[in-house]
């Protein structure tokens, strides 16, 4: 890979907390910031889950780098952005719009498996050389009633997150088990991420 970054900002597109969590519970050795870049999120209807997260990573992560370049601040500097969501029967899920949405959504999910797909996408800011990469985790939620989902919703945690359930959160309680990498269904799988970063020369440790 072109371009290594050897004393780097990792900045993380603001809207992903799994990000800022993430580098607050490991060290590296650069510093942290974090953007928040307004782009949109359509994609063509006959793309795969894996190339819709790849390329909205990709779009987001680039989105960030040109507001670094504007503020002259891409020296050294490596973008990660992410995105996620939940597909079932073929269907993608993001994020709901209101809580009849949301409804919906954990209706379609509960009592059956479903799959969750992260994108993640590292750009250099300075000379845009970029890749992007993908996890996806299955998800078997359990049986619920209407009444249980409504009091899920209500606590107001569906309301940003892909699919209207966050793991990370009460959301746990309407998972029975998954299959693969649990911090994919939080929003960014951080062994893939390490993996990455280790291209540009930033270790985990």
């Amino acid at each position: 890979m072109n371009g290594l970054i050897r004393s780097a900002s990792l900045c993380w597109h603001r809207r992903h907390r799994a990000g800022r969590n993430w580098s607050h519970r490991w060290a590296f050795p650069c510093r942290f910031i974090f953007l928040s870049s307004d782009v949109g999120e359509s994609v063509p209807s006959d793309w795969a889950p894996a190339q819709i997260v790849e390329q909205l990573a990709l779009r987001k992560a680039n989105a960030t780098a040109a507001i670094l370049r504007e503020r002259q601040e891409e020296k050294s500097s490596l973008v990660v952005g992410a995105d996620t969501i939940v597909v079932v029967d073929g269907q993608v899920l993001g994020k709901p719009k209101d809580h009849d949405d949301a409804l919906s959504m954990l209706r379609s999910l509960q009592g059956r498996e479903h799959e969750v797909y992260t994108g993640v996408a590292c750009v250099v800011a300075d000379s845009g050389d970029a890749a992007a990469a993908h996890r996806m985790t299955k998800v078997y939620m359990k049986p619920m009633s209407d009444e249980v989902l409504k009091r899920y919703i209500a606590t107001g945690e569906p309301d940003d997150k892909a699919g209207a359930y966050g793991i990370q959160g009460l959301g746990a309680t309407l998972v029975e088990k998954i299959d693969g990498c649990y911090f994919n269904v939080v929003g960014l799988p951080v062994s893939l991420l390490s993996d990455m970063l280790a291209q540009y020369e930033i270790y985990v440790f």
